[in-house]
Order: structure tokens, then C-alpha cells, then sequence
């Protein structure tokens, strides 16, 4: 195998750019009639990212993955969020031995959401979470 004859790597070269500057061309479609189409998405409440990340990281707990073995620092949970984890996971293989893996998944849900909601996002006690700035 040989290299391109001189125009042949320079049109070579040309079309590689132009589908380089089509990709980066914007193509999104124009807004819905009656919005403003410059509201930026809303943050997640610390209810939202607290029921979210500990509920992953229970099931996660609960079904044995191999990432399920980090820390709670590494799994970036507060000491409130994973008290909230290591209960969760306890109910979810309670459940589990006597209603099977699906309905421990979803006790799991329920539980986590509920303590969330009750600590506001159980972010209080770690020396390492700041509020948003």
C-alpha cells in the first residue's frame, strides 16, 4: 500500500474539513411556539441529587457490581447519605429474601426518597460538601 497521489490526499484533506465544519454547525431545532428558548435548565434540589445518588449506589450495593465496593467518599456521599445507603441496602435484602430482587429495587426507591425528602438531601454532616456558590 502506497500513499495518495498529491491531489488525491489534498481532496482527501478538503472533504475531512468540510464534514469537520458541517458536524460543528449548529442544528438544533428552533424553539417550541410560546417559549423564551433562552431558560437555562433548572438545578437539581439537594432532594433530588440526594435520592438519585444514594438510590444508585444502594442498588448498586444490593446487586454485588464491581464499583459497589468504593468508599463513601469515592461514591460521593455525605456521612448523612450514607447512613441513609447502609439502611437502604439493609431493607433491600430484607426485602429481597422475602419478596425477590425486583421488589428490593424498588423498596430501595421508596425508602431513599423518603429519608431524602425527610433531611432535606442528608447533606449536613460532611466536612467535605459545600452549598452551590
Amino acid at each position: 500500500m502506497g500513499t495518495l497521489p498529491r491531489p488525491a490526499r489534498y481532496a482527501a484533506h478538503i472533504l475531512l474539513a468540510a464534514l469537520a465544519l458541517a458536524g460543528c454547525s449548529s442544528s438544533a431545532p428552533p424553539p417550541a411556539a410560546g417559549s423564551t428558548g433562552s431558560s437555562a435548565p433548572t438545578p437539581a434540589s439537594p432532594v433530588q441529587v440526594c435520592t438519585s445518588l444514594v438510590s444508585y449506589w444502594a442498588k448498586e450495593t444490593l446487586l454485588g457490581t464491581t464499583w459497589s465496593g468504593l468508599d463513601w467518599e469515592q461514591k460521593g456521599l455525605s456521612n448523612d447519605q450514607y447512613a441513609i445507603h447502609e439502611d437502604a441496602v439493609a431493607a433491600g435484602r430484607a426485602e429481597e429474601r422475602t419478596a425477590g430482587r425486583d421488589k428490593a429495587l424498588e423498596l430501595i426507591d421508596r425508602f431513599v426518597a423518603q429519608r431524602c425528602a425527610e433531611q432535606d438531601g442528608a447533606t449536613r454532616s460532611s466536612e467535605n460538601w459545600r452549598p452551590p456558590v
